[in-house]
């Protein structure tokens, strides 16, 4: 299907990740005569699709098992469900070398029913979120659903007066550089749909617009952080020691050191991902304050300490990538302000789009499997009268557990961004005892304190960009925008020489002649990052042309 062939279909979902393709395979198994059509801008099955993949079983049989109960023995289970987590290492890292182990007080914690007794992962499956969307795909393309890669979508289009969406906008194709038509422009068709599912992951520029559009409210502000990774192909003595079920989080320096700083949200992650291969990430919540971060610094420090260093050593990197991850949680879902709804009317927000990551867990895609199942539902009880089904989907991501669980957990990242690491984490076990703290957007925690543990080498962005496989075609207009230069010249280049320069993972920015731009936006990642870190809140990120971006592969 093309589309200047689509002119209407039943269900239209805007995002190819677990959440819209779990949305997919399910209304397609209800109702297998119902047209169910998916797009995603990616060029490919997975290649936007970048997580640590530490997946709950649980989340897997709700969606498999009814399509088909031997899927556990399939070829393509076997292989990307790589092993099941038989070791679970939570480590505090205290300077370059030392290292305690951590689990323990969180199994103790597990045992009185404490909020980080949910940071345990045995018996969940690892494995690559790029191949388990391509898995997705290829199951949802089986029953008979339409996935369309390469296809952007631009906006919802929002029908005030009936209080309903008619359909999606997708983006033009075609422009230069000065967004003028070129010979081959192609501007963006319009697809109508009866029910609308948005799924795009995290900071989406449909979702956002649309949440804006239709009025929908979050009791908090959104947080985020910026995860960075890198796949080491090692030594077989180097595997074998690290062993293929072994999951590692850990916490401390080089984001935290008690009581000197630094205090920053986050932590390193280490995965087997078979064949010799070992995923190695940092995570970095966005509210830190240091002007001159990178989170990919903070990679290369962790790279570099003792306990990971026996590991990696001497390995080489076959590919890399950068994401942000939601982290407000419970108080962050965008709710209708009438019905309480996760949408409004026909149109429903999904997985990351929505906000269903628990940062208790550290984990969002078996609640994005979940939150497309309750969708699915609510589509195929609700087609003949759709203006009701984000109410009906809310009731079912209650009933179904997935609210419940983001309840469990909602103070803990607000804890954490109030009172710091030190504080906020043993106090964040009080959960539901503590007051809804008010925070504010990340990119207003920006000071002129400086980061103390820069590494002694210095990152090399074009090869993490390289390995990332990303590319965009260069005569389009850039898809990222300085809103106000003078801000930049006058304001942030003289407080914090321009930081978006220093944390953007794939070196979009550069001061040319003492003006700060986004030279390469062929390089872009689409992480978003800089629009949500910007110290002044002036860069936006829109939707470049289809198939534009990075291509993973087994991140």
């Amino acid at each position: 299907m093309t589309a200047e062939k689509t002119n209407h279909v039943s269900v239209l979902i805007v995002g190819a990740g677990p959440a819209g393709l779990s949305a997919a395979i399910s209304l397609k198994h209800i109702q297998p005569d119902l047209d169910v059509v998916v797009i995603d801008k990616a060029s490919g099955p997975g290649h936007h699709n970048l997580s640590g993949a530490v997946l709950e079983p649980q989340a897997l049989a709700h969606l498999l098992d009814p399509v088909d109960p031997n899927w556990k023995e399939s070829e393509q289970a076997k292989k990307v469900l790589l092993s099941a987590v038989n070791r679970d290492d939570l480590l505090f890292l205290l300077g370059d070398k030392q290292s305690f182990k951590i689990l323990p007080a969180v199994l103790i914690a597990k045992k009185f029913g404490l909020g980080f007794g949910q940071l345990t992962h045995k018996g969940d499956y690892i494995g690559s979120l790029s191949q388990l969307t391509a898995w997705f795909c290829e199951i949802a393309g089986n029953l008979g659903v339409e996935v369309m890669h390469g296809f952007a979508a631009a906006e919802i289009l929002w029908n005030p007066a009936d209080h309903k969406a008619e359909g999606v906008k997708l983006v033009d194709q075609g422009l230069d550089k000065e967004g003028k038509k070129q010979p081959n422009y192609l501007p963006g068709e319009t697809i109508t749909a009866d029910a609308i599912l948005i799924a795009e992951g995290c900071d989406g520029l449909v979702a956002e617009k649309f949440i804006t559009t239709a009025g929908l409210a979050r009791q908090g502000n959104q947080l985020y952080s910026l995860g960075v990774k890198e796949l080491f192909r090692v030594s077989d003595q180097q595997y074998e020691h690290f062993g293929p079920g072994r999951v590692v989080h850990a916490m401390g320096w080089p984001l935290w050191t008690p009581l000197i700083g630094p205090a920053m949200f986050g932590g390193g992650i280490m995965y087997p991902m078979g064949d010799n291969h070992i995923a190695v990430g940092m995570i970095v919540g966005l509210d830190y304050k240091y002007f001159d971060f990178n989170p990919q610094d903070a990679l290369t420090q962790f790279k570099r300490h003792r306990w990971v260093r026996q590991f990696i050593e001497g390995g080489t990197i076959v590919e890399a990538g950068a994401k942000m991850i939601p982290e407000g949680g419970f108080y962050a879902l965008p709710r209708c302000p009438e019905t309480g709804s996760i949408g409004r009317s026909n149109v429903c927000l999904l997985g990351d789009s929505a906000g269903f990551v628990n940062m208790l867990k550290i984990k969002g895609i078996h609640n994005a499997i979940e939150s497309g199942l309750a969708a699915a539902r609510a589509v195929a009880d609700n087609l003949d009268a759709p203006k009701g089904i984000a109410r009906v989907y809310t009731r079912l991501l209650e009933a179904g557990g997935v609210l419940q669980e983001l309840a469990s957990a909602k103070n803990f990242r607000q804890t954490v961004a109030r009172l710091g690491p030190l504080q906020g984490m043993p106090l964040s076990v009080l959960g539901g005892l503590l007051p809804r703290y008010h925070i504010e957007p990340d990119y207003k925690e920006m000071t002129r304190s400086a980061y103390r543990l820069k590494p002694p080498i210095k990152f090399d962005k074009d090869t993490f960009t390289a390995l990332a496989r990303t590319e965009h075609r260069e005569e389009q207009p850039s898809h990222l925008a300085i809103l106000d230069p003078a801000v930049c010249r006058e304001k942030c280049v003289p407080l914090f020489a321009a930081p978006c320069i220093t944390f953007c993972p794939a070196g979009v920015y550069e001061s040319i002649q003492q003006v700060v731009k986004p030279a390469n936006p062929s390089n872009c990642l689409h992480c978003k990052t800089c629009q949500r870190k910007c110290p002044f809140d002036n860069i936006r990120w829109t939707c470049p042309e289809p198939a534009g971006g990075p291509k993973y592969i087994h991140m």
